[in-house]
């Protein structure tokens, strides 16, 4: 094999790999010490080694670094050179060489560079992956967080391969839009997660379904973001089914949500398009969960809300089952992502829709009080229920308010049963 497959070598990694000369070269020297401890027995006792390609001659040379003995102390003819060997090799170059010097030494076998070229040839895949990886690890390790545009190429085992600025980003299961198709030639913008060093060395994630994706998106196309003026409080999503962003803006000439929908909805309109048409609720911020709770369900129009601080809960109680499961969402999914609108890490609510029923508010109602007279005040269900029905509904307020003679006349009952209603009221 002719020498001249060296410098062939280099030009076709360089140019089928978009590497550069100098990593080409590094990776081709690491094969050619592979191939040196192949072909040397005790190759691997020499302790400073390496392999140096002359491109420009198409040679290779495999240096070995010596330390200067004393001949007398002379043991390890691998790492050591006697001081007379040395001192005669350094007189024919006119200089002085001492014990304690090192001595780079030739070892190079005869005709190695035909037959390293063939052994590189097979190691050199793995050398050039690992050269890739280092470039993508620094191509990428400042950009964690930023969107960029990708190619989809293919699937790798339930990864989809994208490629990005001519490296490849793996965007895993957990990673991806629910539903959404990943065509081979698809251009689709990523969100860069990390890079990992995971089991195939330096691995590009990347992301569509982070809530970042969107931010990011937004940014892109609004100014008003883009410059500070409209500030993103907290994003919440459902990937492929709804994201809700929070906006608020210091400046009281700026409509937070108007600048982010845009001239006939633009904006967002943009940023829906590039989500696969995920559904996008822009709400503008509020301290009141219960005003941020209802903001996030519009148009839905409530009943009756209660806030209930201690148990961390919003109930939303709507007119009927029908407005019920539309606020929900499908299976639920849009009464979770408001209560996660309305969450921190350390503080969790939750948001619950009913139908409210008002018949059955009232008989919960009147059955409560019934069984608060009851305990009270010592008397059967069926008093209790007779004066629930004529006003006397609680305990408090028979003892504020009625005398003996109100619940005689009411409820037919002798004076001293009366009496003895009220005393134990006011007692209580």
């Amino acid at each position: 094999m002719a020498a001249t497959d060296i410098s062939a070598l280099i030009d076709f990694y360089v140019r089928e790999k978009d590497l550069t000369r100098e990593r080409v070269i590094q990776a081709l020297e690491a094969s050619f010490l592979t191939a040196y401890a192949k072909m040397v027995p005790g190759a691997e006792r020499i302790h400073n080694i390496k392999a140096v390609v002359y491109p420009q001659k198409n040679a290779v040379k495999i240096k070995a670094v010596m330390e200067v003995v004393e001949d007398e102390d002379f043991s390890d003819p691998f790492n050591e050179m006697k001081l007379s060997d040395a001192a005669a090799l350094y007189a024919a170059k006119g200089k002085t060489i001492s014990v304690g010097d090192t001595v780079t030494v030739n070892i190079t076998p005869q005709d190695f560079g035909r037959i390293a070229v063939q052994t590189a040839r097979q190691t050199m895949q793995q050398r050039i992956r690992k050269a890739e990886q280092e470039m993508l690890a620094e191509a990428f390790s400042d950009r964690i967080g930023e969107v960029v545009t990708g190619t989809v190429r293919r699937y790798d085992k339930g990864d989809v391969i994208v490629e990005v600025d001519k490296f490849e980003g793996i965007v895993p299961s957990r990673q991806r839009i629910p539903k959404e198709d990943y065509t081979p030639g698809d251009k689709l913008r990523f969100y860069v997660v990390e890079v990992r060093d995971g089991a195939r060395g330096h691995e590009l994630i990347l992301s569509r379904s982070h809530p970042n994706l969107v931010r990011r998106l937004f940014e892109n196309e609004v100014i008003e973001i883009s410059d500070g003026t409209v500030e993103i409080v907290s994003i919440v999503r459902e990937p492929g089914y709804r994201t809700k962003l929070v906006v608020r803006s210091e400046d009281p000439n700026v409509d937070p949500i108007g600048a982010c929908v845009g001239m006939r909805g633009a904006r967002v309109k943009n940023v829906v398009n590039e989500l696969n048409h995920e559904k996008i609720d822009i709400l503008e911020y509020t301290e009141d969960k219960a005003a941020m709770v209802l903001e996030s369900l519009a148009p839905i129009e409530p009943v009756k809300v209660d806030v209930d601080n201690n148990a961390r809960v919003v109930s939303v109680y709507v007119a009927d089952d029908k407005t019920a499961a539309k606020a929900k969402g499908s299976k639920g999914k849009n009464v979770r992502l408001t209560a996660r609108l309305i969450s921190t890490p350390s503080d969790r609510w939750d948001v619950r829709v009913e139908a409210y029923d008002r018949m059955t508010q009232t008989k919960t109602i009147a059955s409560e009080g019934a069984n608060e007279l009851v305990s009270v005040l010592g008397i059967d269900a069926y008093l209790a229920e007779q004066m629930i029905a004529n006003g006397f509904t609680t305990v408090q307020g028979i003892a504020s308010y009625v005398q003996p003679e109100d619940l005689v006349d009411a409820l037919g009952i002798s004076e001293d049963q009366a009496f003895a209603i009220v005393d134990k009221a006011k007692n209580a």
